[in-house]
């Protein structure tokens, strides 16, 4: 199997560093029997990071390594040490690089080097005992968990940043003319599609210095996916001016360079976007006979579009230098118009709530289910073999007002309430009368009495009894589906009779 060596286009899977956990610990010296709480923090888990780099021209790395990670937070120690925060992962992109969300989103464009994209952040750390401590709460017997990283999946692809795209048929002499125009040596063939991606050469003219691209050959039905035209046609979207590269020695039928010229401007105006664009004419292959003869016999038609032609031979050399000083004109024109795209820094994060409450609750079924941006975060960060984080969690979400708002969409004690949205959401029964505050002070550490006083179902036990009551309500849902075949059927019996 070939190995590619140019992509511009591929999905990239990202995962960024989970936080590190926090610590529960207590201070132990000679002489100081109450030593307090010392738990130190968890570290923040790394960002992945995309960043232009000018020396990068494709997307070949992320081809062959698709799946990346950024490195994860260190869990917090005693003595008030908090982990080490994990290191970012920062992935050079080419400019011009486009990224999409795995739907199909549009999150960012890159341009300018040095631009960067933190496409997905790293986890926060958890709260250590000595974080939590407070005048009501001297001595935390519990700490928080680290909160994992964002994962994503999202899709770059690539758009050549060029001064000047070369555009025309097959075989009309693009990459031979790239090539007598500066050093690329693209491959050059006598069939069509000999260029499979987009070949960039640096041109030199006068005091200027601009780049080319030779993008693969178009032909009709290009903008609708015919030929390579539909995958390469973005490319030419950066370029500041566009150069018609007409073969005059075809002797294909039906082909002629005015004719050759309006299917490929049909093509770029059904793509789109390029109308704005300079355009050059270049009649290629003057060093054929009958080729010059034909090149001057339209030269006049093409002038009278307003299109500036030149009349060109790669092969010989002959006219580049006019047209060479012409694009750079036009570049040079174009630079002075259009300031250079500074370096950005775009950080994707979640919208935030306009104003509005910071959960929200629903009924399905027998059960409840909170959802919001906090509470699933609050769970997530609670340890709950833990009874004292399990009341410090139901402490918080009682401030929050999620108590109060099952209590006026009238939940009952003992009902299931799930707070999540994902498989790993949390079943808890609705117990009111528990009251907010901090631990009661007869509790010993790592227990609420709270807790202890109202016996509460296990996490597993809550779970299993989630997973029978769906197993219970597909086996009745069932039962009716065929209780009601079974009346359809006596009912066409009854009609048949």
């Amino acid at each position: 199997m070939a190995v590619p060596t140019f992509v511009d286009r591929v999905t990239l899977h990202v995962k960024a560093g989970d936080g590190g956990n926090g610590i529960a610990s207590v201070h132990r010296e000679k002489f100081k029997p109450l030593g307090g709480p010392d738990g130190g923090n968890g570290g923040r888990g790394g960002d992945v990071v995309l960043r232009v780099e000018s020396q990068v021209t494709t997307l070949v790395d992320f081809y062959h390594e698709p799946h990346r990670r950024a490195g994860k937070g260190l869990h917090g120690s005693g003595g008030n040490r908090s982990g080490a925060a994990g290191d970012d992962l920062v992935l050079e992109v080419p400019e011009g690089t486009v990224v999409r969300s795995g739907d199909g989103e549009l999150l960012a464009d890159m341009i300018g080097p040095g631009t960067e994209l933190v496409v997905a952040n790293g986890g926060r750390g958890g709260l250590g005992n000595a974080a939590l401590a407070s005048s009501k709460r001297k001595a935390p017997g519990f700490a928080l968990k680290g909160e994992p990283g964002d994962e994503r999946t999202i899709t770059l692809e690539l758009k050549v940043v060029a001064d000047i795209g070369l555009v025309g048929f097959p075989s009309a002499g693009k990459s031979s003319l790239i090539a007598a125009l500066s050093r690329s040596r693209p491959k050059i063939a006598d069939y069509p599609f000999t260029t499979l991606i987009p070949n960039l050469g640096v041109v030199v003219a006068g005091d200027t210095t601009f780049t080319v691209a030779d993008v693969p050959g178009l032909i009709e039905g290009a903008s609708q996916g015919r030929g390579l035209g539909h995958d390469f046609l973005r490319h030419v979207e950066r370029c500041a001016a566009l150069v018609h590269v007409i073969d005059c020695a075809t002797i294909e039928p039906g082909r002629d360079p005015l004719t050759d010229l309006d299917v490929i401007e049909n093509e770029l105006a059904a793509y789109g976007g390029l109308e704005d664009r300079p355009r050059l004419v270049a009649l290629n292959k003057v060093d054929v006979p009958d080729a010059r003869t034909i090149a001057e016999f339209v030269r006049a038609e093409l002038a009278d579009r307003g299109l500036e032609v030149f009349e060109i031979s790669a092969a010989s050399h002959e006219g580049l230098a006019a047209l060479s000083y012409a694009m750079a004109e036009v570049v040079a024109s174009t630079r002075r118009t259009v300031e250079p795209a500074p370096a950005r820094r775009i950080v994707l994060s979640p919208p935030s709530a306009d104003g509005g409450d910071d959960f929200s609750v629903v009924r399905q079924g027998e059960m409840w289910r909170v959802t919001g941006e906090k509470p699933e975060r609050w769970v997530r960060q609670t340890d709950f073999t833990n009874d004292e984080a399990v009341g410090f969690l139901a402490d918080r979400l009682a401030r929050l007002g999620v108590e109060a708002r099952l209590l006026e969409l009238g939940a009952a004690a003992g009902e299931d309430v799930v707070i999540g949205s994902t498989d790993d959401a949390v079943v808890f029964d609705f117990d009111p009368q528990v009251v907010a505050g901090a631990e009661l002070l007869g509790s010993r550490r790592g227990e609420d009495e709270r807790l202890v006083q109202n016996h509460r179902r296990t996490t597993k036990e809550r779970r299993e009894a989630l997973a029978a009551r769906r197993e219970h309500e597909r086996v009745a849902r069932e039962e009716r589906e065929r209780t009601s075949a079974a009346e359809d059927l006596w009912s066409e019996e009854d009609e048949d009779a």
